[in-house]
């Protein structure tokens, strides 16, 4: 999911909620993963310059270390993203049609 400069602007501000652990974000996507049904074999937490995340074809979930300090729905949104990648590879009409399932009008 790329950045987007709006989304870049959340980032100046301070989220009403604490940061949150690598761990607690690890355990955010494994949640989601089983609720999807979907298991990815590799889950990293990085800095990353230009996308909030990213899913390989290899199954690998890189989330942007930028999450740890963002509102819980918006970690969720990315989450559930690059998740649905492992089911879907490309942006299409099957893709979003799972985002609304999951995630609903956002």
């Amino acid at each position: 999911m790329r950045k987007h400069r709006v989304e870049r602007k959340a980032t100046s501000w301070k989220p009403l909620e604490k940061d949150i652990s690598k761990d607690l974000l690890r355990s955010e996507v494994s949640a989601w993963a089983m609720r999807i049904k979907v298991v990815p074999k590799e889950i990293r937490i990085r800095t990353m310059k230009r996308k909030w995340g990213s899913c390989s074809t290899a199954g690998r979930l890189t989330l942007n270390s930028e999450l740890l300090s963002q509102p819980a729905e918006f970690r969720r949104r990315v989450i559930v993203e690059e998740l649905v990648h492992l089911k879907v590879p490309n942006h299409g009409k099957l893709f979003r049609s799972l985002l609304r399932a999951y995630l609903g009008k956002s």
